[in-house]
């Protein structure tokens, strides 16, 4: 069951992060890939300044904060 809530935070967090940066959605497979690198990326982040999150509320949170930066890092070599 583990896996199967993985992919659901990484493909919400993926669609909220699309939302927030660009104001559409990119597709599921798309929104899920940016979702697990963004919950990669934010935990990185967080583990960094010392927060730490649980449960699922604070996972969802944690993957849109990275899922942000990730989506901000490639606008900003797209140009």
């Amino acid at each position: 069951m583990g896996i199967l809530w993985f992919i659901i935070i990484g493909a919400l967090a993926g669609f909220i992060a699309s939302k927030i940066m660009k104001g559409a959605g990119s597709g599921l497979i798309v929104n899920l890939i940016v979702g697990i690198i963004g919950g990669l990326l934010g935990g990185w982040l967080f583990g960094l300044i010392g927060l730490h999150s649980g449960g699922l509320i604070g996972s969802l949170i944690t993957s849109v904060v990275g899922a942000i930066v990730f989506l901000w890092i490639v606008s900003l070599l797209k140009k």
